[in-house]
């Protein structure tokens, strides 16, 4: 017992003097020294360069200046294997898609237009008839909001997360260029109208313009470009990556040089249809973040911007002509001087800027046969004159297809309910038809997709492209290189990856240079920027950050 007793007291003794020991060893330690303040850009700029095809970024980059595209490419991080990851690849779809991180499934806009059936009428994208005109007359081209997408954006988001005082503003020829980007809490959207030749908004915004958009609007600039006519900013004879300047498969008045001067107080809209018009939006954009301030504070502020051209002058002549070369070198040197203003206003290392698209384009028919190669065009009109007759002859089903558009079919459930015929044996006839039809590879009930014998991709696209209210009842897959549209020009909408394979580099706050081959998704666009701003992901997305493209 004493043995025990003593060895207790021992230890207890020893532990005394270990914490004695220690006590007086210790040695207070600084605490650590974090960030007083999560660490933001001042500014963040979305630049869309509205149907730009990613090889844009490489076909003409021995004639791009250092300042642009090349240097995009060079300071910035380039991801160069990002797809579209629905269908139909429109304007509206891509837009908000790049904002939203998510897709028409989720969102709702489903296309440019779409078919309502309870109203029976198509919708545009941006229509709302609860708002007017600000900035001009009454007009129809005024009564625009983003009331019809239905989940918010990476600008809304931004807006929440600073309380509402980071600013979003959106600017675009097109207005769904710019109200789809600035979200639903945006500060400002403008766009242009070309009745008038005014930057315009609506009352969903503001009451009035500010001083700055209406001095603008005074300027008139068209008319400044148009007396310079549109001539080829090298010599023409240099333009060794397009085809002959004249060809019967291009838009009327193909060859060089392009006069304009009849446009002159006469035809603002025809500014679209050049160069012209992403400069006079670029400029628009270095005089918003002037008059705004953006930039200007620690409250991080988001200008999206959309140049829209580069679409219209596409759409006419096609990608492989002068006319669509010839813009690319002089967005170029539009870039530029928009990355040196930035730096002047904002401060090289104090803004983060992504360059996109929201969709590319298909080689135009002409062209693609000229050099033995299969293309084609069908006519939605046609498609829809050819399925009823058939319908009529076999069911007794008088005129049924209400249209073919968004490459679906849509079918009035009014006059199908008094068809003797089931509606799944009307799908399944008008889907056989289809198959048969020249430039069709498939069709395909939607609401039996996952039966389908389709490629993945091609399903997973059309299910990601497919918003039951607002999309139609039969999905159809054309041929490569087939589209909807006309014998001159080009279009896009498809799956292939003409259409779907889309530019995204990152340059400027927080990216470091380099480049990935992994596929990423245009859904992914957002989602990268809220983990770069350390703010939430919009409502809907379905998309993952790029962790490639950080410092960290």
């Amino acid at each position: 017992m004493k043995k025990i007793s003593y060895l207790l007291f021992s230890l207890s003794l020893l532990s005394a003097l270990i914490s004695n020991a220690q006590t007086k060893k210790t040695i207070a330690v600084p605490a650590k020294a974090f960030p007083s303040e999560v660490a933001r850009p001042k500014l963040v700029v979305g630049l869309v360069v509205d149907q730009m095809r990613w090889d844009y970024l490489y076909r003409f980059y021995n004639r791009y200046t250092n300042g642009g595209f090349k240097r995009l490419v060079n300071e910035g991080f380039s991801v160069e294997n990002t797809f579209i990851p629905y269908t139909p690849t429109y304007t509206a779809c891509g837009h908000t898609c790049i904002y939203t991180g998510s897709v028409p499934a989720v969102h709702g806009i489903v296309g440019n237009d779409w078919y309502d059936p309870e109203t029976k009428k198509s919708v545009y994208c941006t229509d709302d008839s609860t708002v007017t005109t600000v900035g001009s007359s009454p007009s129809p081209e005024g009564n625009m909001s983003p009331k019809n997408m239905l989940t918010n954006t990476i600008t809304d988001e931004l807006r929440l997360a600073t309380n509402f005082k980071g600013k979003v503003i959106g600017i675009s020829l097109k207005d769904r260029g710019s109200i789809l980007p600035a979200g639903h809490a945006a500060n400002a959207a403008y766009w242009y109208q070309g009745s008038t030749g005014n930057w315009i908004t609506s009352t969903y915004y503001m009451k009035e313009v500010p001083s700055w958009i209406a001095d603008y609007n005074k300027l008139k600039l068209a008319n400044k470009f148009y007396a310079k006519n549109w001539e080829t900013v090298y010599p023409l004879n240099t333009y060794v990556n397009s085809t002959a300047d004249e060809k019967a498969y291009e838009g009327k008045s193909s060859t060089f040089p392009h006069k304009l001067t009849q446009n002159i107080d006469k035809n603002f809209d025809a500014i679209r249809g050049t160069p012209y018009g992403n400069t006079i939006t670029l400029d628009l954009a270095k005089l918003a973040i002037l008059s705004e301030d953006l930039g200007k504070d620690n409250i991080t502020d988001f200008l999206a911007v959309s140049c829209s051209s580069t679409d219209y002058v596409g759409h006419a002549y096609g990608p492989n002509s002068i006319e669509a070369e010839d813009t690319y070198l002089r967005l170029d040197k539009d870039i530029e001087a928009f990355f040196n203003y930035l730096d002047k206003q904002v401060g090289k290392g104090n803004y983060t800027v992504f360059l996109t698209a929201d969709h590319g384009a298909a080689h135009v028919p002409g062209f693609m046969k000229e050099n033995n190669l299969p293309a084609g065009v069908v006519s939605d009109r046609d498609i829809a004159s050819k399925l009823n007759t058939f319908l009529n002859d076999k069911f007794k089903a008088n005129n049924i297809v209400v249209k073919s558009m968004n490459n679906q079919i849509i079918f009035d459930h009014d006059k199908i309910d008094k068809v003797s015929v089931s509606f799944d044996v009307i799908k399944a006839a008008s889907v056989e038809f289809l198959r048969h039809l020249d430039g069709f590879q498939n069709a395909v009930d939607i609401s039996k997709i996952s039966q389908a014998t389709l490629q993945e991709i091609q399903k997973k696209m059309i299910t990601n492209g497919y918003y039951p209210r607002r999309s139609g009842d039969i999905y159809y897959v054309l041929e490569p290189n087939w589209f909807n549209g006309s014998s001159t020009g080009t279009t896009h909408g498809n799956w292939n990856p003409y259409d779907s394979h889309i530019p995204l580099v990152f340059m400027g706050w927080g990216i470091k240079p380099g480049a990935t081959n992994t596929m990423h998704y245009m859904t992914d666009i957002a989602p990268t920027l809220a983990a770069l701003l350390h703010i939430q992901t919009p409502n809907g997305t379905v998309g993952e950050p790029i962790t490639e493209i950080t410092n960290k």
